[in-house]
């Protein structure tokens, strides 16, 4: 299975700071429309997020359940259903004791994509980390994924490296969507028209 994986806030949806009020999410431009064309193509659609206002003690665990309910209800309007809905809770600044810790699920930690391909069987080699800052792009490549930056303003301090280098920048998620489309048929027609492989074969080249 190939997979998409999006960061929430910026990207999937307005960035409200901490926000679990279901009546303030709000998909982002076209973004509905960008997943189903991702839909389209075959990919499953799975959101990791960083939610560290669980280890503040600003909102509890049970109170993203209503954002994942209102986000599905908003996409499904749109024939699009989301394949898993990931969030890490911790944050070593944190206020509550059991989720004031480092851990290994909080991006740019690539813990959510790891436990998303053990429970769903994802080859990680053909999937893509979409999200608006670079900690998004470390965790798809510390994955194993390709990338795609929204740069849309959210990423603020360009701390870079090897794992911090996009495959590829747009910047909205339906510009975003369109770019993956394009790279993707560019893999097809380049593995097409590799010297002695027949087209529509494994891709072991023939004599």
């Amino acid at each position: 299975m190939r997979a998409i994986f999006l960061d929430k806030d910026g990207t999937l949806v307005e960035n409200v700071p901490y926000n679990v009020n279901p009546a303030l999410v709000q998909l982002t431009w076209k973004a509905a429309e960008a997943l189903q064309l991702l839909t389209h193509m075959g990919f499953a659609l799975f959101v990791v997020t960083n939610q560290p206002g669980v280890a503040e003690g600003i909102f509890t665990e049970s109170a993203l359940d209503g954002v994942h309910r209102r986000l599905a209800q908003q996409l499904a309007q749109y024939g699009v259903a989301l394949d898993g809905f990931y969030f890490c809770p911790h944050s070593p600044d944190g206020m509550v004791e059991r989720y004031a810790v480092p851990c290994t699920c909080r991006k740019p930690m690539p813990g959510m994509l790891y436990r998303a391909a053990h429970e769903h069987n994802i080859d990680l080699g053909a999937s893509w980390m979409v999200g608006d800052i670079l900690n998004d792009v470390e965790a798809g490549h510390r994955a194993g994924c390709r990338t795609v930056l929204i740069d849309n303003g959210n990423e603020t301090e360009w701390k870079i490296s090897a794992h911090r280098m996009p495959d590829l920048t747009a910047p909205n998620l339906y510009v975003a969507a369109g770019m993956i489309a394009s790279a993707e048929q560019s893999g097809r027609e380049q593995t097409m028209h590799i010297p002695g492989l027949r087209p529509g074969s494994s891709g072991v080249a023939v004599p």
